[in-house]
């Protein structure tokens, strides 16, 4: 299992089209992916899922994968919010 915790930096934070391209990015993999915030953890290949999770600027989420390219998974999400979804 590989875990990282990212920070939302992009000022509108999770909405409509970062949570597509985290479930688009997410269902490349075959491991399975999950995001954390506080006590709830949500399927990261679920639209409804990750636009429910409710993550706004500021936030603090995990990043979790199990599976034969979990690495692979984590660090191509993590990239996502790193680049704020280039709408910064």
């Amino acid at each position: 299992m590989t875990e990282v915790i990212v920070t939302i930096g992009n000022r509108a934070g999770i909405h409509a089209r970062p949570s597509a391209l985290i479930v688009q990015t997410a269902s490349k993999f075959t491991s399975k992916i999950w995001l954390g915030k506080a006590n709830d953890k949500i399927n990261a290949k679920s639209i409804m899922g990750v636009m429910t999770l409710g993550a706004s600027f500021g936030t603090q989420i995990r990043i979790i994968a199990d599976g034969a390219d979990e690495k692979q998974a984590v660090a191509s999400i993590e990239h996502l919010f790193a680049t704020r979804f280039e709408e910064d």
